[in-house]
């Protein structure tokens, strides 16, 4: 936090919105600063639509008096637009600032089809919506986007993506800020993109396990990514490229679609079940396709599943070893029981007894709307920082 008199009305919305102070003296006490400079203070988020006084809270002293007043973010000024792109399929959402899904769709996207196109249909898709939430276009605060590559934080692109030919470098911000504009007539919004597994993983600690310091989830779908959530931070690497465990090398000869040979996810991603299934004669194409194999019990897509877990384990034993973690969570198509088993027996075989002792392996949550949360949360705290807030309060006149 700044040096006392410098504390501003960001860090002060800050301490609100995680509950640390809620009350104007618990915000003086917290910071050092005057009743009537707090008070200066809140004056501008109250002007900016931001903050709400709440409900009375008890009675701070047992000589009585009249309760302390609570202060509230108020999640009604704004709305957040979220998008999770998969190869062959998408979900887009209107959530609410505190994450709240308030109107949802999914349908076909072919990420081959390329950006431009694609990022225009999500455009079309937010119009839609919107209406359907009854939210105004002029209320929408910043979009989030997952998409299944690497992306470079600081730009927004994807970078060097194997299932995403046709992405590599594009300009996937300036794109999906000008589609929404088209769909709907608004002024561009604050575009936010990052790896799906990342925001996954980022829904999923801030929903379910907010208290633990080091989480990882791994996605199994047509690929295999995971994402790193430290201390309640994206661990994203030096320019977006952790947790692409999918391009470990595990000794096999297949051919995997980075041009690479070996990859654990050219064996063991639901789009290398798929085609093993394919092989013996089973119709199946995708990693959607097993995800209903295995949801009908079919024998050999288990086995297959458990197969692959087996492979993952393996490698997610190194990874438990090198991070730690208090959960690892298992998601995708391919996080069913016959997977999980086969993750468990080699994790437990593999990883030190000190390395698991405290590990909790645990599936999704909330499952197909997870990156949808994740990139939610990720666009309101970016929005929300303290030193954007103090930028947005200027840019608002208050």
């Amino acid at each position: 936090m700044s040096a006392r008199g410098q504390v501003s009305a960001g860090e002060l919305l800050q301490l609100v919105r995680s509950g640390r102070a809620v009350t104007r003296g618990a915000l003086q006490q917290a910071t050092g600063l005057s009743r009537a400079t707090v008070g200066q203070r809140l004056d501008r988020l109250f002007r900016a639509g931001w903050l709400r006084e709440g409900a009375g809270g008890p009675v701070g002293s047992p000589l009585g008096g009249r309760p302390s007043i609570t202060l509230e973010f108020d999640d009604s000024h704004a709305v957040v637009l979220a998008a999770d792109l998969e190869t062959r399929h998408a979900r887009a959402a209107v959530l609410s600032l505190t994450g709240e899904i308030l109107a949802e769709h999914s349908g076909t996207v072919v990420v081959e089809d390329g950006p431009d196109a694609v990022l225009g249909d999500l455009g079309h898709w937010f119009g839609e919506l919107l209406e359907k939430a009854g939210r105004r276009a002029e209320e929408v605060c910043g979009i989030g986007l997952a998409v299944p590559g690497p992306v470079d934080t600081a730009s927004g692109r994807v970078v060097q993506p194997p299932i995403m030919p046709g992405w590599d470098g594009y300009d996937v911000r300036g794109r999906l800020a000008r589609a929404f504009t088209e769909a709907t007539g608004a002024p561009p919004v604050p575009v936010l993109v990052d790896n799906d597994a990342n925001l996954m993983a980022y829904g999923e600690q801030r929903t379910g396990f907010p208290d633990c310091s080091a989480f990882v989830l791994v996605k199994v779908s047509t690929g295999i990514g995971a994402g790193v959530v430290v201390d309640g931070s994206l661990f994203r690497g030096v320019d977006g490229g952790a947790g692409d465990i999918g391009h470990i090398r595990v000794g096999a000869e297949a051919l995997c679609r980075c041009g690479s040979y070996g990859c654990l996810a050219a064996v063991a991603s639901g789009g290398a079940v798929a085609r093993r299934l394919a092989e013996d004669g089973v119709p199946a194409a995708s990693g959607s396709d097993v995800r209903d194999l295995l949801t009908a019990g079919h024998p050999a897509a288990s086995a297959l599943a458990r197969e692959a877990g087996r492979q993952v384990g393996d490698v997610l034993a190194t990874v438990v070893t090198l991070l730690n973690p208090g959960v690892l969570m298992i998601a995708g198509d391919l996080a069913g029981t016959a997977f999980l088993t086969g993750v468990r027996e080699l994790l437990y075989q593999r990883a030190l007894p000190r390395s698991t002792a405290h590990l909790h392996v645990v599936t999704s949550r909330l499952g197909e709307r997870a990156g949808l949360v994740g990139a939610g949360a990720l666009v309101v705290e970016h929005l929300y920082a303290p030193e954007r807030v103090e930028e947005r309060l200027v840019a608002l006149g208050v």
